[in-house]
């Protein structure tokens, strides 16, 4: 691990192909630079967009000094992507690379934001849940005070839900970035922060950069059997 000036970062790539859209930043002294393209063949969709990317920010590849993507859960290609584009960085270029899963990418921005400080104050014993989509009817959902995040289809996802005795406080997304409300009701509530905006990303690249050991970083976060993408389906 690496010592890291977090207050001067250098010029740092964070990136999510863990699903669709593909998502690229570029942060560069106090900069952020961002470009998305939607499309599930993110192996073709990467680095034209990277090239877009860093001539949009007047930088070279060369230049990268640090790098972040979430590692999952997600598209068992788009994680891999990220995954060997940290290790070709920190191998040919000696790129500091960091990553995290969306649970934890996320899940810091939701309890900081106002909505929720607001709603934990009235609901003290109150839970948070992080649902996200995996596969046609089927979700991923972190519940706040298990040891991890399950993969679980609809029918599961809405019993589990339902067996929680303390309020709960839903944040992420469902299908194509639809609302959690469209599909789970009016009884409980929902978060504004809902996305993994270039913010929001910088943070996790802020608190994870410097920490990891290698195998930590490029040790991605599987939910969703790689057989539905073999198989083709």
């Amino acid at each position: 691990m690496q010592k890291i000036n977090k207050d001067n970062l250098g010029l740092t790539l964070l990136l999510d192909s863990s699903s669709a859209p593909l998502t690229a930043v570029l942060y560069d002294s106090g900069k952020m630079y961002a470009l998305s393209k939607d499309g599930i063949k993110q192996e073709e969709l990467l680095f034209p967009l990277l090239n877009r990317l860093y001539k949009k920010a007047g930088k070279t590849f060369k230049q990268t000094q640090n790098f972040f993507f979430i590692k999952g859960p997600g598209r068992f290609t788009g994680i891999r992507i990220g995954v060997t584009l940290a290790s070709v960085l920190a191998e040919i270029n000696g790129t500091n690379i960091a990553s995290a899963d969306i649970f934890q990418t996320l899940g810091p921005a939701v309890l900081q934001s106002a909505d929720f400080i607001k709603w934990k104050a009235k609901n003290p014993l109150g839970k948070t849940v992080i649902i996200l989509p995996a596969f046609r009817e089927e979700y991923f959902a972190f519940i706040q005070g298990e040891s991890a995040p399950k993969w679980l289809n609809f029918e599961a996802l809405q019993e589990q839900l339902a067996a929680q005795k303390e309020p709960l406080f839903l944040a992420g997304w469902a299908g194509a970035k639809e609302p959690l409300k469209k599909y789970f009701g009016k009884k409980y509530f929902y978060s504004k922060t809902n996305f993994l905006t270039p913010e929001i990303l910088l943070a996790a690249a802020k608190k994870y950069l410097g920490t990891q050991t290698k195998e930590e970083v490029l040790t991605p976060l599987y939910l969703k059997p790689a057989r539905f993408e073999l198989c083709g389906k």
